[in-house]
């Protein structure tokens, strides 16, 4: 009878991870399709919960077996251990999706799993540090591939497509396709963090495992995707269709390579940091490079010229809170994870 009460509660805290999982995640797939006019909420949500599936799935397992094991033994995952982590992660992407923000829910993860691993002294840092490093040059390598995009290709890019003045209906079908390849890229990353520690534990199989955090992101991309995708698609940047098709893509790819090398990646760091990129590519395409590092060189003109492209591309205010929660999110949970698992053990409440 308990270990059944135990089991219906990590079934339950599970789909509470992965309802504000697909509630944050949603916002970051399909933000630009719906803020650009594509797509409705309805519409995106409903597609987010088909592709969630799909990613997790076929390129999913990799990432849940590296939280679920990789971080921390997995016989250290009792029940009540499953239990405390997935709480840890959910009220943390709770938090983000309160304010609106898209958090990084894989971030937000690790570091829960972290915390524990370090108050019970058997955290591999090795993991750690390869994972950590990976998240910094992932947003790197978006931000400067988006910014080089921006800066020399943008243009071209637009003229040589001109999808809007040629067929209207293509451009939307484009925009749908890789909103949809981003989504398949959120499951293979996202689905772990509901359900890694449970299956880690052995008190579910991969695969339904893998089930039952999809189906909770879909639902949550119902619930509370509207408020993240209003976020994305309107506050941060202005997107045309052509821009969308580019942050996504590379964004996309980017998370996709590294959730099939089983690292667990942030959808919306990775894809902000395109946007971002992106927008201040297409800022300074107007000026000198030289300039660019340092501003002071700039003419009247251009430093006229740069201040309303940047006004017009993407919203400073916006961008600085966003960063603010991504960080304090995950540390937030890795410093009450920490302290939880320490009391938690002096009192071997973990058994």
């Amino acid at each position: 009878m308990v270990a059944s009460a135990v089991l219906i509660g990590g079934v339950a805290v599970a789909i509470f991870v992965g309802v504000n999982i697909g509630g944050s995640s949603t916002g970051v797939a399909f933000g630009p399709a719906t803020g650009s006019g594509v797509l409705s909420m309805r519409s995106a949500s409903a597609l987010m919960a088909v592709f969630v599936l799909i990613g997790g799935f076929t390129i999913g397992t990799n990432v849940v077996e590296t939280l679920g094991s990789g971080f921390v033994p997995a016989e250290y995952f009792t029940p009540a251990a499953s239990i405390g982590v997935l709480l840890f992660i959910g009220f943390g992407i709770l938090f983000g999706n309160l304010v609106k923000v898209s958090t990084s829910t894989s971030q937000t993860a690790v570091a829960a799993v972290v915390g524990m691993g370090a108050a019970l002294g058997v955290l591999d840092w090795r993991t750690v540090g390869v994972v950590v490093l990976w998240w910094i040059l992932s947003a790197i390598l978006a931000f400067w591939v988006c910014a080089f995009v921006g800066r020399y290709l943008y243009d071209a890019v637009v003229a040589t497509l001109d999808l809007e003045s040629r067929n209207t209906k293509l451009a939307e079908l484009v925009v749908i396709a890789i909103s949809c390849y981003m989504a398949f890229s959120a499951g293979a990353s996202n689905v772990a963090n509901a359900v890694a520690p449970l299956v880690g534990s052995g008190q579910f199989g991969m695969l339904t495992g893998v089930a039952l955090g999809g189906v909770a992101i879909g639902a949550g991309a119902f619930a509370l995707g509207p408020r993240t995708m209003e976020t994305v698609g309107e506050d941060i940047t202005d997107l045309s269709l052509e821009a969308s098709l580019i942050a996504e893509m590379i964004a996309a790819s980017v998370l996709t390579g590294l959730s099939w090398a089983g690292i667990p990646a942030s959808l919306a760091v990775v894809l902000t940091a395109c946007v971002i990129g992106l927008g201040w590519g297409r800022a300074s395409r107007r000026v000198p490079l030289p300039a660019v590092v340092r501003p002071e060189g700039l003419t009247e003109r251009e430093r006229s010229a740069w201040a309303g492209d940047q006004l017009d591309l993407f919203h400073p205010g916006t961008t600085k809170r966003i960063v603010i929660t991504w960080i304090a999110t995950p540390t937030v949970a890795g410093l009450v994870a920490f302290g939880a698992f320490e009391a938690a053990q002096r009192l071997q409440l973990l058994a």
